[in-house]
């Protein structure tokens, strides 16, 4: 497995944003229904959340390095999908293809989570059946107690809510 490390994108702003064209190419497979148009340039449009990564109080952008070489991003953020107290929530997380099944986003993931002490919330699309496992995985490897699912369909989420505590 490459050696992962979690990089501050406070300065990677552009990279994340170029990675998020890919990542809205792969959730793409999960939509029910086509939810976005390319742009004339070719590209998706702009996620107007993702701003928020670098100007909202509690987001932490990071990216995603395997062996030194860009591999995908990590979004954290302080929002709730359940309604319920968080600390932290696991906003947007994304590892380019080809580096899939090599370990590098559990690798990732679990240093995100296990860094921060608190109460986290996972939200997997009820369609992105291929990422409920590798979740549940990461959310057991890191909780310090029970593993929480909520099967939730309304307004907030449609899908699998974890949510566990990090002591």
């Amino acid at each position: 497995m490459p050696t992962i490390e979690l990089d501050p994108a406070r300065e990677q702003r552009q990279a994340v944003e170029n990675l998020f064209q890919f990542y809205v190419h792969d959730f793409a497979d999960f939509w029910a229904e086509r939810q976005v148009e390319f742009d004339e340039d070719g590209r998706f449009p702009a996620y107007p959340p993702l701003a928020a990564y670098w100007s909202e109080e509690g987001s932490e952008p990071f990216v995603i390095r395997a062996d030194g070489k860009l591999a995908g991003f990590v979004l954290i953020d302080r929002h709730t999908h359940s309604g319920l107290p968080v600390d932290f929530n696991m906003g947007e997380f994304f590892v380019a293809r080809h580096y899939r099944r090599e370990g590098v986003g559990r690798a990732a993931a679990l240093e995100a989570i296990r860094e921060r002490r608190g109460q986290w919330e996972i939200a997997v699309a009820r369609r992105n059946l291929p990422a409920q496992p590798f979740w549940r995985g990461v959310a057991a490897a890191c909780a310090s107690g029970p593993v929480d699912e909520i099967d939730q369909n309304d307004a907030r989420w449609n899908g699998l809510i974890l949510r566990f505590v990090v002591a």
